[in-house]
């Protein structure tokens, strides 16, 4: 499944060579929804905002992340 990471206006974060801040969302793949989060605690530590299984992220919240969708895994 697929796990959906936003940040806030602070938080930048450079993971593999990809920028992650507040115009873009981290996509993390994971079995489940706690190992996601668990993996966004591991690249971002707690400088991040909100979690989103694909279930509660709705595509349509893309217009607030001009840079995209940005794979972690």
């Amino acid at each position: 499944m697929k796990v959906y990471i936003t940040f806030g206006q602070q938080h930048i974060h450079s993971v593999n060579g990809q920028t992650f801040d507040k115009n873009c969302v981290a996509v993390i793949e994971a079995g489940n929804y706690m190992e996601g989060r668990n993996l966004a605690f591991e690249a971002f530590n707690d400088q991040w905002c909100f979690a989103y299984s694909e279930a509660d992220w709705s595509p349509e919240q893309m217009k607030y992340f001009p840079r995209g969708y940005i794979n972690v895994n």
